[in-house]
Formats: C-alpha cells, sequence, structure tokens
C-alpha cells in the first residue's frame, strides 16, 4: 500500500545540522558488497539519512554506492545525511581527529553531518577493536573521560568538516552529564528504543535540550520476545493493511524520534519506507496496551554493542 502521506518524509529540528531526516537507514552488514547492494536501495527507495560507524567495517562500501548516487546524477549530497561514529579504542583526545578523518575518506565525503561517539566506554587504545585480555575480558582504557572526548568533537565542529556531534548507547545520566558540560550540545542520542523500550523519560529530555533521540533496533532486531508479532501491532497492521514493521516504524516518528532500520532485502526496504500516519487512537493504543518492557541490548551496561559480531 502507497500512500502520498509525509510522515516518511518527516525531519526533526536541532541545532548544528538545522534539521534531520526521522526516517533512517543503519548500514550495520557484515558483508561489503551487500553492505554496497543495500545502500543503493536504500537511497533508490527514498531514504536520506544513512548511519555508519568505523566499527562495522564497511564504510568504504557505503561510500562507493553514495559516489555511484551521485555520478548517475540520483542524488545530491546536500540532500543526504550522513551520521558515522567514533569506536571505543579511540576515546583518548588525541586519536580522534584522525579516525575521523579516516571514516571521511572511507566514506569519500568531504563532510559528515554528526559525528557521533559509538558507547560513552573507551576501551584500551590500538588498532584492535576489540581488545580482551587472556580470560577474554574487555580491556577499558581509564585513562580518559567522556567529557574529554566529548571536547575532542567539540573541536572537530570547530575545525570545520563535522557539522554537529552526539552520543550513542547512552543513559540518561550519562547524558545528563554531558548536556552539563558541552559547549557545543549534542544534537543527536542514538539509542535502543521500540514499543518494548520507549524510552519516554529520555525522550522528554531530549526535547528539552533540542537533542534528536534515534531509535536504533526500532523493530527489536527479530529478538524474542517478537516485537512484530506483539497482538496490539498486529491487530492495528491488520487494521490499518499496514504490515506491523510499518505500524511501529510509524509510531516512532509520530511520538517525536528519529528510527533506524537495516535490511538487505529491497523490498523490506521500501516497505520500511513507505510509513504512513497513524490514527491517534492507534498511537494511545500502542503507548496504554503494550506492557512487555525489554532491552535486546546490553551494551549501555558493558560498551560491546550486542548485534555487532566480534571479529575473529
Amino acid at each position: 500500500m502507497t500512500s502520498s502521506d509525509s510522515l516518511r518524509y518527516t525531519k526533526i529540528p536541532t541545532h548544528g545540522s538545522g534539521a534531520i531526516p526521522a526516517v533512517g537507514f543503519g548500514t550495520l552488514i557484515p558483508d561489503p558488497l551487500v553492505t554496497k547492494q543495500a545502500t543503493k536501495a536504500a537511497l533508490e527507495a527514498g531514504f536520506r539519512h544513512l548511519d555508519c560507524a568505523e566499527r562495522y567495517r564497511n564504510e568504504a562500501a557505503v561510500g562507493d554506492a553514495l559516489q555511484e548516487a551521485f555520478k548517475a546524477g540520483n542524488l545530491r549530497r546536500q540532500d543526504l545525511f550522513v551520521t558515522t561514529k567514533l569506536w571505543n579504542t579511540n576515546h583518548r583526545p588525541e586519536r580522534v581527529k584522525a579516525a575521523f578523518d579516516a571514516s571521511r575518506r572511507r566514506l569519500q565525503l568531504d563532510d559528515i553531518d554528526c559525528y557521533i561517539i559509538h558507547t560513552p566506554f573507551a576501551f584500551q587504545p590500538g588498532d584492535e577493536q576489540d581488545p580482551r585480555d587472556e580470560r577474554g575480558q574487555v580491556i577499558y582504557d581509564s585513562g580518559v573521560t567522556l567529557a574529554e572526548t566529548w571536547g575532542a568533537l567539540e573541536r572537530l565542529v570547530d575545525e570545520g568538516h563535522c557539522k554537529s556531534i552526539g552520543l550513542s548507547d547512552i543513559t540518561l545520566e550519562k547524558l545528563r552529564e554531558i548536556v552539563a558540560v558541552a559547549r557545543i550540545r549534542p544534537a543527536m542520542v542514538q539509542v535502543e528504543s521500540h514499543p518494548y523500550l520507549p524510552e519516554w523519560e529520555l525522550l522528554d529530555f531530549c526535547r528539552e535540550h533540542g537533542i534528536v533521540l534515534q531509535a536504533f533496533a526500532a523493530l527489536g532486531h527479530a529478538m524474542k520476545p517478537n516485537l512484530l508479532a506483539d497482538p496490539v501491532i498486529t491487530t492495528i497492521a491488520e487494521r490499518l493493511d499496514k504490515t506491523p514493521a510499518q505500524i511501529a516504524l510509524a509510531w516512532a516518528v509520530q511520538r517525536g524520534t528519529a528510527f533506524l532500520t537495516t535490511s538487505t532485502n529491497p523490498r523490506r526496504i521500501r516497505e520500511n519506507f513507505d510509513i504512513s500516519t497513524l490514527p491517534e487512537d492507534a498511537m494511545r493504543e500502542i503507548r496504554a496496551e503494550i506492557t512487555t518492557n525489554v532491552r535486546f541490548n546490553t551494551v549501555v551496561e558493558t560498551g560491546v554493542p550486542g548485534f555487532i559480531p566480534r571479529a575473529g
């Protein structure tokens, strides 16, 4: 079902970046060739917000897809919002600019719209992205604070090429700490959020401070309990002739958040972009009748993203 509804084109105002497209495509896809194909399919479907990361090891594939779209005349750089992320092993201020510039080179872009600290946890600095000791435990870096890393990101904005900065996998408590000391406020925070983890308090804080809350795992990442099989969601989907995914994604935008969704299936990519406004009674049902509360990714406790496989 296709409609002329404008919900999918929603942009959320923020400082530093003007406005952020609410509908975003995530590039956490293990295979670079598949990444390139999926990115091209997302751009063709209408996605104009791409989320990338050094840690995904596929920025070059995203960059190749973008360059092909630019050269074909299908896309202008100014119509696109590109986010990428600083990995945990590069939190020391002296490592930040080199990491940022390396991401720009791989993405083949002069400017990054939003550069995000991937998690608030600093790992042992170095080339090994997943440093572990002999017991298999993560080696953290106690020699740097999140505020110091944030200061290094602020300097990237001062120097140009970085339009805005943000945080990911952060708790409300940690976000409050950064907002209290920041010279340049976060433009966006990226956290797990979906109808089973609505994060209303965090959303209220973000609204109060002009920060965009972007929901990753917006469809529950196909984990148990299965959000897309929830009877509240499926009943609304049937009533409105939409897929359960389209209901959950429309809910995300209508309540004032941005979202990320990832797929390698062109049909599903198109479906995930094809969202339209839900009636108010559906919004009320989702808020009042869904009582399941679950976090699928424990990254906020460890700094280890649960959806990224460990390096072999």
